[in-house]
This record gives C-alpha cells, structure tokens and sequence, in this order.
C-alpha cells in the first residue's frame, strides 16, 4: 500500500514538472516569436517622428515605400551642414532614376525661428532633387531628437548680425523602404562608402 502511494505521489510530482516544463517552453517560444515584433515597435516608436514641410505634415511613414536618409542642422550652419549634404548628394551619383526615385533625403532644421519653410526646401533641394527641408518647434524637436540620441544647443555670438549659432551633432540616419532603421553614419564618411550602404537598400 505504502508503494502505491509513494508511486501516486511521483506520478503526480512529475505531471507537475512535465506541466511546468511546458508552460516554460511555450512562454520562451512565444518570448522567441514576438522578440522581433517588439523591436521592430520599439525601433518605430524612438524613430517616429512629426515635422513640417512647405508642402504639409511628414512623418516615417510618409516615406513607406523610399529609401530615407535624415539629416539635422540648419540653414545657416557655414560649415558642417554644407558638407554632410554635399556628401550625401555625391553618394547619389551614378544611381539610376528608377532608383533615385526610390530615395528620399529629409533636412530637419532646429533653427525653426529663423528657417521658414519655403527658404528651407529651397536650400535642401540645392543639394539634390530629392532632397527635403522641414522642422517644427522646439518642444517637438527636442523630443525627435532625444530619440534619435542626437543633440543640438543654441550658442550667442556677442557682435554677431548672427547673434546665435548652433552647435549640433553631425549624423545621417539612414531607414530601409520599409522604414526601419538601418544605420547611422557620421560626417566624416566619404561618398563612396555612404554610397555602398545606399546601394544595399536601394
């Protein structure tokens, strides 16, 4: 009698294991499964972003289906600004129409108080057809850019007709047609490494 009732008491010990084993493997499986829906909502949500263009609202999704390659500076920066955009154009070079049409590139200002729309896609467009400008207010873009882990500030410049720069971080943020977020690349990247990352996606 004693066997039979230590035999019950294993046979149930083990259901007990053998259900928690389950309940342990389905919970990674779906953990497992969901991971990269996760990510890619996580990814969506920190890239996310509202702005304003002459031509109306703009946002990620707004660039379905095109390459993305987002820029921020400003309009009157003398130096940077010039030379990343100019960077990013020549990468463009030697891309088809088919493929250029594919590809968008996205000037953010954070210099909304002295870039007004019509004179930002002006100076976006210098650069390259299919080039963009826009920006928001401040609250806005310090929000996209604490997400984008990126920086800008505001400098005076004391007996300046200037009276401020700004000094700000220098990055290209580069999104697949489907926009996820591909890669970051700094200024110091030449054209034609910029353009072996574009012509993977593009």
């Amino acid at each position: 009698m004693a066997q039979d009732s230590n035999l019950k008491l294993q046979g149930k010990t083990m259901k007990k294991v053998i259900n928690y084993l389950a309940s342990a493997l389905i919970a990674i499986g779906i953990i497992f499964i969901a991971k990269p829906y996760i990510d890619n909502y996580n990814d969506k949500k920190q890239y996310d972003f509202t702005v304003t263009s002459n031509s109306g609202d703009l946002t990620l999704d707004s660039y379905k289906g095109k390459v993305l390659a987002i820029y921020f500076g400003y309009t009157f920066c003398p130096d940077v600004c010039p030379t990343s955009l100019s960077t990013l154009s020549t990468a463009l070079n030697g891309f088809s129409k088919e493929q250029l049409d594919s590809f968008e590139g996205l000037f953010i200002s954070v210099d909304p108080d002295r870039d007004k729309l019509d004179a930002l896609d002006e100076y976006a467009r210098y650069f390259h057809p299919t080039f963009k400008g826009a920006t928001s207010n401040k609250e806005n873009l310090d929000d996209i850019v604490n997400r984008y882990k990126t920086y800008y500030k505001k400098v005076a410049l004391e007996g300046s007709s200037m009276d401020y720069s700004v000094a700000h971080t220098s990055y290209i943020y580069i999104f697949d047609k489907d926009g996820n977020f591909y890669k970051k690349v700094d200024h110091f990247t030449n054209p034609e490494e910029l353009n072996k990352v574009l012509k993977t996606l593009l």
